[in-house]
């Protein structure tokens, strides 16, 4: 039996935002502290407007 992942739609969302950050925090600033500020500025922007746009659309939904 295989081993299989599936992530939720949080999860595939904190899996990028993480990705997309590190990446960003990387290759947008030069000092490692910059990096670090960057990198968690980009990941809770990221994970707060996912977190606006579902409560969102629940709400129109509704």
């Amino acid at each position: 039996m295989a081993l299989m992942f599936a992530p939720s739609h949080f999860t595939a969302v904190l899996l990028f935002a993480t990705f997309a950050s590190v990446v960003f925090g990387i290759t947008q600033r030069s000092t490692p502290k910059a990096m670090v500020r960057y990198g968690l500025y980009c990941w809770s922007m990221f994970v707060g407007v996912v977190i606006v746009a579902s409560w969102a659309m629940w709400l129109i939904r509704r």
